[in-house]
């Protein structure tokens, strides 16, 4: 059975960040982001990250649910502290940036004010 390991919603949507969620990445950042940041980011309510973020993991947006293919070797470091991640749409076997994290699935078109934010262990 699966466990949430962490829960959140979006409160916020940068002026830019579906711009960004086109170009195939998804950047989270938590509530007090700067200003200069927030506008590529989807802000979100912050919650404890319960386990570190791991392969075969799952992330759920909205309705949208992702399988975890790599980690960036600071990505759960970078989300406990700051809620900032960098989430990826391809599928890479292999981190390309040390906060980011690859999934798998097809990439949402668009995320809503309001959406949860759920990662999810088996």
């Amino acid at each position: 059975m699966s466990k949430v390991i962490y829960h959140s919603k979006i409160n916020q949507i940068g002026e830019f960040a579906q711009e960004a969620l086109a170009d195939g990445m998804l950047i989270l950042f938590k509530e007090g982001a700067p200003a200069d940041l927030a506008d590529y980011c989807f802000v979100h309510s912050h919650d404890d990250l319960k386990q570190d973020i791991q392969v075969g993991q799952t992330i759920h947006l909205g309705d949208h649910v992702f399988n975890i293919t790599s980690v960036g070797d600071v990505a759960s470091v970078n989300f406990r502290e700051l809620g900032h991640i960098t989430l990826r749409f391809d599928g890479n076997q292999q981190a390309e940036l040390p906060g980011t994290v690859h999934v798998n699935g097809q990439q949402p078109t668009q995320l809503f004010v309001g959406d949860e934010v759920k990662i999810l262990s088996n």
